[in-house]
């Protein structure tokens, strides 16, 4: 039940959060030192996250539907087995 509550709780403060990100401006040219291609920079968080289920193969809202830190350990996990090494080139 606790888990249930807490789940409930975090789910609206993330819905609350996603709309109050729409006003928020963000600086989307360079992130940790990664420039971001200007389509990526013109996305909402929507179309982001359905542009990862895309290239993933994952159905609709599937990415979009996880908690945040769900969506970073997966992103972990992903770009681990594919040995993503940013700032290296091939």
């Amino acid at each position: 039940m606790l888990q249930w509550i807490i789940r409930r709780l975090i789910g609206t403060m993330g819905r609350v959060y996603v709309f109050l990100d729409k006003f928020l401006t963000h600086d989307t040219r360079e992130i940790l030192g990664t420039p971001i291609d200007e389509d990526f920079q013109k996305m909402s968080r929507k179309e982001l996250c359905r542009y990862i289920e895309i290239k993933l193969g994952w159905q609709d809202n599937e990415f979009w539907s996880l908690e945040s830190t769900q969506k970073i350990r997966l992103c972990c996990q992903v770009a681990r087995l594919n040995q993503f090494k940013l700032g290296e080139e091939e």
